[in-house]
């Protein structure tokens, strides 16, 4: 699996989790580079991550692997933002906000994600052009 995602960064996500998918759909649709990959935290390529680069499968969060590390919380999102298009990408300037602020707003947000959108039994399916974008194993 290594050789497959050699040279992309990676966000893992909660699959189930409708407002989870909404956010990655949203990666994708502004990301023309095409140079993320995904994968879900419950699908074994996303057990193998957080094992591999000592993430705490305990953490409710977004994962995004970059450069051989592991981002979380608000570091994660505002990293993944650098990828994305302007004018989305502009929203990195937040990094300069100090993280324990960031991780308050985004652990809250996290806490209540399911009441935000819901949740479904079951990953999302995308059509074929998107489906090359996720780490399947």
């Amino acid at each position: 699996m290594k050789e497959d995602i050699k040279g992309y960064s990676i966000v893992l996500f909660d699959g189930t989790c409708n407002y989870c998918n909404s956010k990655v759909n949203f990666i994708i649709k502004w990301n023309k580079k095409k140079n993320i990959r995904y994968a879900s935290l419950q699908s074994k390529a996303g057990l193998y991550l957080i094992e591999e680069y000592k993430v705490s499968p305990l953490l409710d969060t977004l994962i995004f692997i970059e450069n051989n590390k592991a981002n979380i919380y608000s570091t994660a999102v505002l990293k993944i933002a650098k990828h994305l298009n302007f004018p989305i990408n502009l929203s990195y300037v937040f990094i300069i906000i100090p993280p324990f602020i960031r991780d308050a707003i985004y652990k809250w947000i996290a806490k209540n994600r399911y009441k935000l959108k819901g949740k479904s039994d079951a990953c999302v399916i995308h059509p074929k052009e998107v489906k090359q974008l996720f780490i399947e194993e």
